[in-house]
């Protein structure tokens, strides 16, 4: 039997302080429900599009989807170095339709992440 770190397939980070925003407004049995699924991400070499689905017309954005009791939640990410899941801004859904203020930070937060991360690399802060 290998250690609990062969279990992880990919690990999972937070982009500055917005996952963390979202994560105080969630109640407990919520944010339990939560951390099954992103442990389920972590663990699982492929995630069902229940939990993690690809954002159609914004290129490498995908939203977590995490359903509890009839509310739905969404946390915006995207995938780093392959298998490092970057956690932007989440929200609760209330609409059938992903609200277009909510996609465009996450959009723009998925930029700021990337231009941080090639400045670090560049040697430039």
């Amino acid at each position: 039997m290998g250690g609990i770190q062969n279990e992880y397939v990919r690990r999972v980070v937070v982009f500055e302080d917005y996952f963390k925003e979202f994560r105080k407004t969630l109640d407990r049995e919520a944010l339990k429900k939560l951390y099954q699924v992103l442990k389920l991400i972590m663990v699982v070499e492929i995630v069902p599009a229940k939990f993690l689905k690809a954002i159609k017309g914004i290129t490498g954005l995908y939203e977590i989807r995490v359903e509890h009791e009839s509310n739905q939640y969404r946390i915006f990410c995207c995938f780093d170095e392959g298998n490092l899941v970057i956690l932007f801004n989440g929200f609760q859904k209330k609409t059938q339709k992903t609200p277009k203020e909510q996609l465009d930070r996450a959009e723009t937060l998925m930029q700021k992440y990337f231009e941080t991360k090639n400045n670090k690399d560049n040697g430039e802060e």
